[in-house]
């Protein structure tokens, strides 16, 4: 059910990028749009990836530079089933952390500096088992190119002000007041369901791969409360990519009031139950990750 709802909202997020096209230039604007819609998947297949983490200024490490955080992922991965995936660190101090790639075969996990410093090695494997549920389920193709169309949809609203008033604008300036105001709004909105949906289903199957539920809640309450204290300058500047963190990287105004993340209360509340259900009884709490 959740594959079929993604998918739905994927070619909803795509017919608003015709649609705003059409609202720009009419049955041409239209075309164009679709074959720019076209372009930038293809390109957000093969590219996203690195686009997103060059984003970031990660830079990949190995066992020499991470040793235990390579540990634990490879550990998680083939408990998983999967490839090792490539590993990342963004030197960023608010404790997040995203996985990306168009499959299991491609795929990259990136925690932040703050991630590594500030949760203790039973957290930070509760967050990887996320991550790396997220690649499992193919969810970082979805969520790359979703930020990627996100982006253009921006982009295609500011252009309209350049295209306000020509003749095969449709619907004149009432058109581009729709797309300038509304056209990011909704392609918000749908990245936020997608987001959504896909979140509370790797909270799920990250908690049994890992095995602890509540090593996972403890690190969504430890990074929720830091993040709200803790700038994302990155992500700021980039607010496509704020879905595919782990926990939403913005905070105050818009950001709190269109969250692509489900509320964190209500995943801790989940997790615990599962936990309840599995019969564990406390996260232990172990030193800091080194």
């Amino acid at each position: 059910m959740n594959t079929l709802r993604t998918g739905i909202l994927m070619a909803a997020m795509t017919a608003l990028f015709i649609g705003v096209g059409y609202l720009i230039g009419g049955q041409s604007g239209m075309v164009i749009a679709f074959l720019f819609a076209v372009g930038t998947n293809f390109f957000a297949y093969w590219n996203a990836d690195k686009i997103v983490l060059r984003m970031y200024g990660a830079r990949e490490v190995d066992e020499a530079a991470a040793p235990m955080l390579m540990r634990t992922v490879r550990e998680l991965a083939a408990k998983a089933g999967l490839p090792m995936p490539r590993v990342y660190i963004a030197d960023n101090p608010q404790p997040n952390a995203f996985a990306t790639g168009r499959n299991p075969e491609h795929a990259a996990v990136c925690a932040t500096t703050g991630l590594l410093q500030r949760l203790n090695g039973e957290e930070l494997a509760g967050v990887l088992a996320h991550e790396l549920s997220h690649v499992k389920n193919r969810d970082t193709l979805v969520m790359t190119i979703t930020a990627t169309i996100a982006g253009a949809i921006s982009m295609l609203a500011n252009f309209a002000f350049f295209m306000g008033g020509r003749r095969n604008n449709p619907l004149g300036a009432i058109g581009v007041l729709l797309v300038v105001l509304l056209a990011p709004l909704a392609a918000a909105l749908v990245q936020m369901a997608i987001s959504r949906t896909r979140e509370y289903e790797a909270d799920h199957s990250g908690a049994l791969l890992s095995g602890r539920p509540l090593w996972l809640a403890s690190a969504l309450q430890h990074i929720s409360n830091d993040a709200q204290q803790i700038d994302n300058q990155e992500a700021d500047t980039h607010p496509a990519t704020a879905h595919m963190f782990i926990i939403n990287p913005l905070h105050g105004g818009m950001a709190g009031l269109f969250s692509t993340h489900p509320p964190t209360e209500e995943r801790i509340a989940r997790l615990k139950a599962m936990a309840a259900e599995l019969g564990e009884n406390s996260p232990s709490h172990h030193g800091p990750w080194g």
